[in-house]
């Protein structure tokens, strides 16, 4: 057989399979309780809604224009949605600030292009997205740990240097992140405005799971505490990534960037060289699902997500031996579980699906250097209480087990 090792680029030995994905297969096992996959739940996607849409779309003057080429930027009437909706949450923009991409899976890694030449420094959380540190991984960067407490920016300075490159970017989610459902406050997202400042890098805010608050008071966007302090969009370093995902229907593949014009314009450039654009019939539905139907289907899904998010709390509590600890979200779709050191996430998956048939994600993908063996990530988007309420028990029962194995 050939051998494409010497042909393949240096970079593609940095791609690595997600766990997750891999994981996702086992939603197709009936036997399976599944905590793994971090995916909305298809029962509460608006379907009737899209439906309506592409009919209107096939029925009316739009057609052509949704089979066609498009421009790279956007479906223009989806671009000035999304400026109102970012002007609600303090992001005083124009649509020509707003840039639509295939997910925002895709605009990762066009800013891991933009910025990442080989050997600089991103600096992430300690766990942080899985899918970032895959999109950011094919263009051979190092990875520091972002940490907003006594560190100083020479530090963050010396260590890039020290590996051969700069520092180019904090990446984060800052609100309940993915993977452990936490939320950045206030406080500490104006001191990451300053260590930016300081350093002179820009900063990725990864919005997915913004609108999906279930309690607690929202805090602002880094990017709108950035405009308020600066007065203009133009002036920020903050580039802000959301998506449809979580929200209307992640098969449609519609996300979008929010940044100043330099930063739009070199993604523009890119977009053309990549796809051209995104998919013109599926913005233009978007735009029709949410200019109609966005707030009720959020009010929906926060609905059911938040009593899905109580139920699995709940069973932590009663279920979980001690020595355990979990996060407590405010938001989002994830909790976030830490073990005793010395138990191994992997090893517990593979008992787990074995012979409790309960599905996770062992927290060592999370981490850039691969540590956190002992954590692991629950999801609760695609559980009802009762799957839930019975999944923990069994996951409580192997934890136990394991914990007084290793005593």
């Amino acid at each position: 057989m050939l051998n494409w090792d010497h042909i393949f680029a240096t970079r593609s030995s940095r791609m690595r399979a997600s766990e997750i994905r891999e994981l996702l297969k086992l939603l197709e096992r009936p036997d399976i309780i599944s905590f793994a996959g971090g995916i909305p739940d298809p029962a509460l996607f608006p379907d009737q809604e899209f439906k309506a849409a592409y009919a209107d779309i096939f029925s009316g003057d739009q057609v052509t224009a949704a089979l066609q080429y498009s421009v790279s930027e956007g479906y223009k009437p989806l671009r000035e949605w999304l400026k109102g909706e970012m002007e609600k949450i303090g992001v005083a923009c124009t649509a020509d600030n707003i840039f639509i991409t295939s997910g925002s899976q895709q605009a990762l890694d066009y800013l891991g292009k933009l910025f990442l030449s080989p050997k600089d420094t991103a600096l992430v959380s300690w766990p942080t997205y899985l899918g970032a540190l895959q999109a950011f991984n094919a263009y051979e960067p190092n990875y520091d740990q972002l940490t907003l407490g006594n560190r100083t920016p020479e530090s963050y300075k010396a260590t890039a240097e020290n590996l051969g490159g700069e520092v180019k970017f904090a990446y984060l989610s800052a609100d309940f992140c993915n993977p452990t459902g936490e939320t950045v406050d206030r406080a500490t997202r104006e001191r990451l405005l300053k260590l930016a400042e300081e350093l002179d890098i820009a900063i990725i805010e990864d919005a997915a799971y913004q609108s999906l608050r279930y309690d607690g008071e929202a805090v602002p966007p880094i990017l709108a505490l950035e405009i308020a302090e600066k007065g203009s969009i133009e002036d920020t370093r903050t580039i802000y990534c959301g998506s449809f995902s979580k929200t209307l229907a992640p098969g449609l593949r519609v996300g979008f960037v929010v940044a100043n014009m330099p930063v739009i314009r070199k993604l523009v450039l890119m977009k053309q060289a990549a796809d051209l654009h995104s998919s013109s019939i599926n913005q233009i539905a978007i735009a029709h699902v949410a200019e109609r139907h966005f707030d009720a289907q959020v009010a929906k899904i926060r609905a059911a997500y938040s009593a899905r998010r109580d139920a699995m709390l709940k069973a932590l509590a009663t279920y979980m031996p001690a020595g355990t600890t979990w996060t407590k979200p405010e938001g989002g779709m994830f909790i976030w579980v830490t073990l005793p050191e010395g138990l191994d996430g992997a090893e517990l998956l593979a008992r787990s699906v074995e012979t409790e048939k309960v599905a996770f994600v062992p927290g060592q993908a999370f981490f850039a250097d691969r540590s956190g063996t002992n954590t692991l990530r629950l999801s609760f988007s695609c559980a009802n209480e009762q799957m839930i309420d019975e999944g923990i028990k069994r996951l409580g029962r192997l934890i136990g087990g394991a914990m007084a194995a290793a005593a």
